[in-house]
Formats: structure tokens, sequence, C-alpha cells
């Protein structure tokens, strides 16, 4: 086959047809995936951030370019007959805006069309092309594309099926992928593509194997370096990638369902909210927490039945619940806190909480340069904490914006040392509380909350190993 070659990647000439693809299993192996991936690769350098491509001389480029991710996409349809009438449409919205001069983007005729939370079987694959951002990843709308594939479980189609009902909840794992997903980017949402309009209601895939495998690759360095002994149950996290993805599926279900769920004095999710990031910090942790106590609640309702009346989902659901709780634990204290920079890394100020909660209730300890932990102990630790969150957030229903926002501020000040700089950790007399919102907002310092001198010294330890883990999946861990 001819072929035109970049520093990188090799393009299909225009006009050859790729050979049809019948069988997922075998698509990222294929001449279609692989011409695919090229092209859509090659496009992304003629992009600018809005998703267009702006030179008129790279127009004709653009345009072969296009021929053959649609030539490409036409030939591993027959492998995703779920897919079918998605990929047609995505033809379509690749025509128009080859057509329309290669303009700003819009897919959303394909998106609506794309229907992942209505085939939940384990193992089934999909073929995604879109113009897109990637969450922690590309903040540019270029064409991606991936090969994904669901992860579900029985246990967790039980469980979704009876008190944890989340029907747009998609786990998926990385089969392949373009550069915007070589980052650390664990998400796919509707929201990141290149539309006229954001859909509503819709679906949120979360890849649990780069979940997962950061977490290995993390959880091991900061255990090894702070000395700490893993119990059996968390060891097995570590070195079985399976099972931690299942159990990254389990945590994330009960997560994701909870944004829209419990006493919320606010919006869902706060979307194009601005307000101070720790906020953020609460609600995700919240989640977490939410997830970690329903895991609790799980484990002692299936251990008072007794191992001889339980089935065998249920089984796997007692020994996913345990699980879950070591993985929230770990991620939380070591990855989150020390993941990202430091300015508003709302993500890594929940771990600093709970890492300090834990701590300043004598169930973690770092005595003689090693790191204990009470294990009988960490569990109802931890729900204190999210009873102290769903506290707060139950009697903000009835105060003013600011107020909560005040109130927010002194939970966490009860166990994160704030900056010695801040204006916020004066007290209310230093804040402009009788100008806008915005203005409070301003008066948060981008290290509101710095690290302790106990994750200074960790993450000048372990801060390579989670760099590493960039575009890490299941398979490049193994």
């Amino acid at each position: 086959m001819p072929t035109t070659t970049t520093t990188q990647y090799v393009v299909p000439a225009i006009g050859d047809e790729p050979e049809v693809v019948e069988d997922a299993s075998l698509a990222e192996t294929s001449a279609a995936w692989t011409g695919l991936k090229a092209a859509a690769t090659q496009l992304q350098s003629l992009q600018i951030k809005d998703g267009s491509v702006p030179d008129a001389a790279d127009h004709e480029r653009a345009a072969d370019l296009v021929a053959v991710i649609s030539a490409s996409i036409a030939a591993l349809s027959p492998a995703f007959p779920h897919d079918a009438e998605y990929h047609e449409a995505l033809r379509a919205d690749f025509a128009r805006w080859a057509a329309d001069g290669f303009g700003v983007p819009d897919f959303l005729d394909s998106l609506v069309l794309f229907h992942p939370e209505r085939h939940r079987f384990n193992g089934i694959r999909h073929l995604v092309v879109f113009p897109m951002t990637t969450q922690n990843g590309s903040a540019s709308r270029l064409v991606e594309a991936v090969l994904i594939e669901v992860i579900w479980p029985e246990f967790v189609a039980e469980l979704e099926a009876g008190d944890y009902s989340n029907a747009l909840f998609v786990p998926i794992r990385f089969v392949d992928f373009t550069p915007g997903y070589d980052t650390n980017s664990a998400v796919l949402f509707p929201e990141t593509v290149a539309t006229r309009s954001i859909p509503t209601f819709t679906w949120g895939a979360i890849f649990a194997d780069r979940e997962a495998a950061r977490f290995r690759t993390v959880v091991r360095a900061a255990a090894d370096t702070t000395g700490l002994e893993l119990p059996d149950d968390a060891a097995r996290l570590l070195t079985d990638q399976a099972l931690a993805e299942r159990t990254f599926v389990m945590w994330d279900l009960i997560h994701d369902r909870t944004h829209m769920r419990g006493d919320l004095p606010f919006d869902p999710f706060m979307i194009k909210q601005r307000m101070p990031f720790f906020l953020y910090s609460l609600e995700e942790l919240r989640c977490d927490l939410t997830a970690f106590r329903e895991s609790v609640r799980i484990q002692r309702r299936l251990e008072a039945l007794g191992e001889a009346e339980l089935s065998d989902a249920d089984a796997h659901l007692l020994e996913h619940a345990r699980l879950v709780q070591y993985a929230v634990l770990f991620d939380r204290i070591f990855r989150f806190a020390l993941t990202g920079s430091r300015v508003r890394n709302y993500d890594g100020l929940g771990g600093q909480l709970l890492f300090a909660w834990l701590h300043q209730h004598h169930v973690l300890h770092w005595t003689d340069t090693k790191l204990t932990i009470d294990w009988p102990e960490v569990a109802d630790s931890v729900l204190a904490l999210g009873k102290q969150i769903d506290e707060l957030y139950w009697r903000s229903i009835d105060r003013p914006k600011v107020a909560h926002w005040l109130a927010a501020y002194e939970l966490v000040t009860e166990t994160v040392t704030p900056n010695p700089a801040s204006v916020w950790a004066r007290g209310p007399q230093a804040l402009p509380l009788d100008g806008p919102p915005r203005a409070l907002t301003d008066a948060i310092l981008d290290d509101e909350f710095p690290l302790s001198m106990f994750y200074e010294a960790l993450a000048k330890k372990i801060g390579d190993v989670i760099l590493s883990t960039e575009g890490i999946t299941g398979t490049s861990h193994q």
C-alpha cells in the first residue's frame, strides 16, 4: 500500500480503502485503525485551540486526512454494530466540517447518537472519534480517536440494578488512543466534544484501568517510602490489575451518583460557578467518603449474613466492598494529595484533609520515620469526617452563599493549616464581605493550604513516580 510518511506516523494515501474489520477484538491491530490514528494525529497539527483549521493553505491536506479518517471509520464500523448510527452521523459531520471550510467544528449530530450507556456489557468495545478536549490532558478541541472496552462485572451490574442505580455511568478501559489521551486524562465526557450546544443528562465514561494502574504505581512507591505495612487485601490491589479495575468501578459507580444525592445546598456539580476551590475539594471528598461509607455498610451487612448464606455475586460484592475502602484511603492520602500543581488543587486538598484528620484523631501515625495505621479504627474515623461534611451541607441549606463559604473554610481549617499569608485565615473581619462574592474568591491564595512538612518530604521521594504515570494504562502497567 502506498503511504505518506510523517515523522511519527504513517498515513495511508488518499484513495486507498482499508480492509473492512468485522471483529472488534482485532480492531487495534488493523490497517484501518492504524490509518485512522495516524490521520487524526496529523490533522491535530493543523488545528488550533477551538478545533478549526484557520490556514487556507492547510485545507487541502486537512481534506485528505478527513477522507482517510472517514474511510477508516467505514472500514471499522462493522466491528461495532451497536455504534452504526453514530458512525454514519460521524462521517456526515466530518464531511460537513470539510465542506464548510474547516471552521469551528460542530459534531452535535453524531454525539447525540453515541450511547455507550445503553450497551453496558462486560468486554463490549466502542470506536470513538470526536474533535474534543481531554480533561487533565489536551485543552484544545482536536480530533481524537480512542478505542475503548467496557468493564461491567456481574456484581457491579447487580449493585447498579439495586440500591445504587446510575444509568448514565460507563466504566471503561483503554485499548488504544491518539495523543490527547497520552496524558493524565481518565474520563470521556460528552461536554468536552466540540458542539453548538451541550446535550443534557448524558452519559459519562471513566477509564478505570488508568485509575487502577496509577493507583498501584503510586501507592506501592508511597508504602515502600514510608515503611507502611499493608494488610493482605490492600497488597492484593497492588499486584492484580483486574482486581483493582473492578474495585475502582465500584468506587466510581457510587461516587458518580452521589453528586446528585444528599442534602445539597447548591447546584449539583457546581458547573460554571465561580467559587472558592476548597468547596470543590469538599464536594469531591464527600462523594469519595460516601463510596467509602456505603462500602462499609455493604461489608457489615454481608458479613452479618455469614459466608454460607452469600451468593457468588454477594461474595464478590463483599470482597470489593472491603477493597474500595483501601482504594479510597490510599488514593486520597498518597496520590491525590501530591498530584498536580499547587494552584487551587482541590483534589490535592481533599487528600491533605483526610490524612490530617486521621493523624489528628490518632488513627494514622508518623513515628520514628515509619507510617502506621490502626486498622480497626479507620472505618469509623473516616465515617466521622464524612458526617462533618454532610452536616455542613445540611446546615448550609439555610445559609446565604457567603455564610456557607465561611463555614466550609472553618471546617477545613479546623484540620488543615492555611497559608500564613492568607487573608481568609484572619477571619471574616479581614474579608471584603460588603462586596461581590467574586472578591472573596479572588482573595484566596493559589496555594491557600500548602503541603505539610510530611507531604513536602514525601513529594521529593515519589514525585517522579507520580509524573511517570502520565499516559499509563492497565496494559502498559503490566
